[in-house]
């Protein structure tokens, strides 16, 4: 397996210098492609990075990126205001899909973005980052429009926590590593398994089902995995990730979100109780609380009556 692994490696891990503008666009021809950036409460950080986008990817002389669409799922800031003045197209969750109730979760607004968007890939950016680069989207997008294999790519690169480097992924170390090492051990080679940077074939994502909560990323992983195989699947380092940290009680809600969806993958048959219990100092001792922990999924978006009606729309060329 460690020889597999290293293989792979070598072959479907890549550096965002590898792929110039300039191939990429050459490569583009006809396929579209679509950045989707899931947003709550991301006033500070959202215009900027889609000012950074709009600026030097959706350019007369750079046209890589197609379309740029926010997904604003409940902000009570001022997050799509922010994102329409720097120049998304803003949509909320909740417009998405309405005769489907939404639930709270990132993957919630990851799956109904399909149904927003129309770009052959989708590439999917968090709206927390700072100090963004553009190789966050150009990176990731290049493998699947200069090589008809892969199908799905993974952004790589540095998470400090504060002034200390490598630091930053403490879920993924203590949890998504672990799992993934002692269960899916072809997806050993995967830096950031948990990053919220990743593109892929929207043919491939419409076949997937999408966890509601955090644990989307582990689970499109590992069912990328079993549905077009470890040589569909790449990464491309792309330099240093920076952004908002969650508390050590908001890791441990996803950490748990994490591992269930990794149980629900692993065994039907025998799960786990889906809350979490965790504890806060109070007067007079510790206090328990408990959260409910993500176990929705939604199924795949081909599944949907109203993606597939779109679909077939699209197909026989209608309006």
């Amino acid at each position: 397996m460690l020889e597999e692994v290293e293989r792979w490696l070598a072959r479907r891990s890549w550096s965002v210098a590898d792929r110039p503008l300039d191939r990429l666009l050459s490569a583009k021809q006809d396929t579209t492609v679509s950045v989707v950036l899931p947003a709550l409460n991301e006033e500070a950080t959202v215009g900027g990075i889609v000012d950074v986008i709009r600026r030097e990817l959706m350019s007369d002389t750079v046209p890589l990126v197609d379309e740029l669409v926010v997904v604003d799922s409940g902000s009570t800031d001022r997050t799509a205001e922010a994102a329409a003045r720097a120049g998304a197209r803003v949509v909320h969750r909740d417009g998405i899909l309405p005769r489907v109730p939404a639930v709270p979760g990132k993957g919630e607004v990851l799956w109904r973005s399909l149904l927003a968007t129309t770009g052959d890939i989708v590439c999917f950016v968090d709206a927390d980052l700072r100090e963004f680069s553009p190789g966050f989207v150009s990176g990731i997008v290049g493998p699947l429009l200069t090589d008809p294999e892969v199908q799905f790519v993974k952004a790589v690169y540095d998470r400090p926590l504060g002034d200390t480097p490598g630091q930053g992924g403490r879920v993924t170390e203590l949890v998504a590593r672990p799992l993934l090492n002692l269960h899916w051990p072809r997806l050993a080679g995967f830096v950031q398994p948990l990053g919220g940077e990743y593109a892929a074939r929207r043919s491939l994502l419409e076949r997937l089902p999408f966890p509601v909560g955090y644990g989307v990323e582990l689970g499109l992983l590992v069912d990328a995995l079993h549905t077009v195989g470890l040589d569909a699947l790449a990464q491309v380092d792309v330099g240093v990730r920076l952004h908002r940290h969650q508390d050590g009680q908001a890791l441990g809600r996803m950490a748990a979100a994490i591992y269930r969806t990794a149980q629900l993958r692993l065994s039907r048959g025998h799960l786990v109780r889906p809350v979490l219990t965790q504890f806060d100092r109070a007067e007079g001792g510790f206090v328990p609380r408990t959260h409910t922990v993500d176990t929705e999924e939604r199924p795949p978006m081909g599944d949907i009556p109203e993606y597939a009606a779109r679909a077939g729309r699209r197909n026989t060329g209608a309006a």
